[in-house]
């Protein structure tokens, strides 16, 4: 199943004109692990989706945002009160701030 944040960086590497196998080689992964994340066969460790920000040059926090995302809806896809859960959460965190 396709995720935001691995669409992103494939859209990243694309654009830059990266091998996927050279993106696996600055991370210290094989090319296969590398190329799951992609296709979100995988999830990434955070510190992952932050060197991916480092390598693509790119903001930090939009990584994280659609790597976050891709979690929670992981998470919450299949409860049919999902939406619900969502708003509570997000005015719990808007009460924090």
């Amino acid at each position: 199943m396709e995720t935001q944040f691995g669409s992103r960086i494939r859209q990243l590497r694309e654009q830059q004109q990266i091998l996927q196998r050279q993106v696996a080689s600055l991370l210290e992964i094989d090319t296969p692990l590398y190329s799951k994340i992609e296709r979100g066969e995988r999830i990434a460790r955070k510190e992952v989706a932050i060197r991916l920000a480092e390598i693509f040059k790119t903001d930090k926090d939009e990584l994280l945002t659609l790597w976050l995302a891709d979690q929670v809806f992981d998470v919450v896809k299949d409860e049919s009160v999902a939406d619900e859960a969502l708003k509570s959460v997000s005015r719990k965190i808007k009460g924090k701030k």
